[in-house]
């Protein structure tokens, strides 16, 4: 472990990235606390500008054994872009490294910098008519983006980031500050192994990603959105089969919403109306949404005329209520879930997914777990159905008559995960990725020749283990 205090690693690395990139003593607070988890003290904050400064910056702590923990937007829910409380690692931010990005509108790809938020990509592709859809509550950075392989809402038509990466660049602890270019703005180019998936979800450790070059789509020329209240949980699986044998190209959401969720939304988010008044929110509905690129001039295909028939052939089949229209709302009912649920106390929440097929009976087993075994807890489920996830959040109420236990929430995180790996051949993480908050799951549900595996590849780059915040290897003995 490094023995150099914040003041000898400061004046080293303050003439590498100069005064606007150094960060000390209360500026780092922001830098050293999480979105949800995750609190530590750094050694400091440096924000390099470029990559030849992120290059010479992680020469110098390899070679002085200082630990490196990247950090893009700061958005993630797993603790795995903030330093440990041991104030021994250095915070290494890309919130400079922002300032390249070039479009290919014809090979609708773009090239960006890591530190660049979804947001600022977005404004940027918007005058091509172009857009990068992964649909998220936050505003990642790119790069944050590639490191925790986000998905979001729209998965079902785009893919996740893993599916839209086309090259990356980062920086290499091993050999020492090596700037490694992978790939090229090509979909087809069988000339090896991808080996810039390597660095894809891996929450930041061996590598600092510096530059990205992602494919981006067509903004939609049209969008059709409904929220569907199902006959029942059997019937929801049902509906999606019916929904892709029949309108398939254009299904680009299929979104669960508990009633409990919405509910949390609508009492404590401003502005947010029940769309189903005068009747209560109801037990369970889907929010559906179809997308087309192509024209309406030319294809005579009218989205909204499409879904209102195949909702109306479906009434008493797979559904029983529906909501039609104002996409803009019926989405802000579904963005505002999480910022509702927060509104009733303490969030434990579970970022989990199954084989879709059997996703309803999961909700079902976890639901029923939690009412026989913790009815103290109130359950407040919602999520991505047509890809098999859901984050099944669970809400340590503030009026809960009994007191919030850490003790407790281990237990329930224990049951729930083991619930998910073992009983449904599910994910414990479906989205968030892996960090401190979720690494003895990790320990836990993964084979240990695979744990070996990946800890193999990792010593290519990082020999000594000092990039990021988790470790894929096995645990020691």
């Amino acid at each position: 472990m490094s023995e150099w205090n914040a003041e000898a690693v400061a004046a080293a690395l303050l003439p590498i990235v100069g005064a606007r990139g150094l960060l000390q003593g209360s500026d780092m607070a922001s830098y050293e606390q999480g979105a949800r988890y995750g609190q530590g003290k750094a050694l400091c904050v440096v924000r390099p500008a470029s990559a030849q400064e992120v290059q010479a910056v992680v020469r110098w702590c390899t070679s002085h054994g200082v630990p490196v923990v990247p950090q893009g937007a700061n958005t993630g829910l797993v603790g795995a872009s903030t330093p440990d409380a041991s104030a021994t690692q250095v915070v290494l931010s890309t919130s400079r490294l922002r300032q390249y990005c070039e479009i290919d509108a014809a090979n609708r790809s773009v090239t960006v910098d890591a530190g660049m938020t979804l947001q600022e990509l977005n404004d940027r592709l918007e005058p091509h008519g172009l857009w990068f859809p992964i649909d998220l509550g936050a505003n990642p950075s790119v790069g944050g983006m590639v490191a925790a392989n986000t998905g979001g809402t729209r998965l079902i038509r785009y893919g996740d980031v893993r599916h839209n990466l086309l090259a990356l660049q980062a920086v290499l602890l091993q050999p020492a500050g090596e700037l490694l270019d992978l790939g090229r703005a090509l979909r087809k180019d069988n000339t090896g192994p991808d080996l810039k998936q390597l660095f894809v979800g891996t929450s930041g450790a061996g590598a600092i990603i510096t530059r990205a070059t992602l494919e981006v789509h067509r903004k939609p020329q049209q969008s059709a959105t409904a929220l569907v209240v199902p006959t029942s949980d059997d019937a929801v699986l049902d509906l999606l089969q019916a929904l892709e044998r029949d309108l398939g190209d254009y299904l680009s959401a299929f979104e669960g919403l508990s009633g409990h969720a919405m509910q949390a939304a609508i009492d404590h988010v401003p502005n947010l109306h029940n769309p189903f008044a005068p009747e209560p929110a109801p037990e369970f509905a889907i929010l559906i949404e179809l997308e087309a690129a192509s024209s309406k001039t030319y294809t005579g295909l009218d989205l909204q005329e499409a879904l209102n028939q195949f909702l109306q052939d479906q009434f008493e089949q797979t559904i029983s209520n529906a909501v039609i229209g104002n996409g803009h709302a019926l989405w802000q009912l579904r963005h505002s879930i999480s910022e509702g649920a927060r509104a009733l106390g303490k969030p434990i929440a579970f970022d989990v997914s199954v084989p879709r097929s059997h996703i309803m009976a999961f909700c079902r087993a976890a639901r029923a777990l939690v009412a026989q075994d913790f009815p103290f807890l109130h359950v407040v489920d919602f999520g991505h159905i047509a890809d098999g996830g859901v984050h099944f959040n669970i809400i340590w109420r503030d009026d809960a008559s009994q007191g919030y236990e850490p003790a407790v929430v281990h237990a329930l995180r224990d049951r729930i995960y083991a619930m998910v790996v073992q009983d449904f051949a599910g994910s414990y993480s479906a989205e968030h990725g892996i960090g401190p908050h979720n690494m003895a799951y990790y320990h836990q549900y993964t084979p240990a020749p695979v744990q070996a595996l990946a800890q193999g590849l990792r010593q290519l780059t990082d020999p000594q283990r000092l990039c990021g915040t988790v470790d894929f290897g096995p645990t020691a003995a």
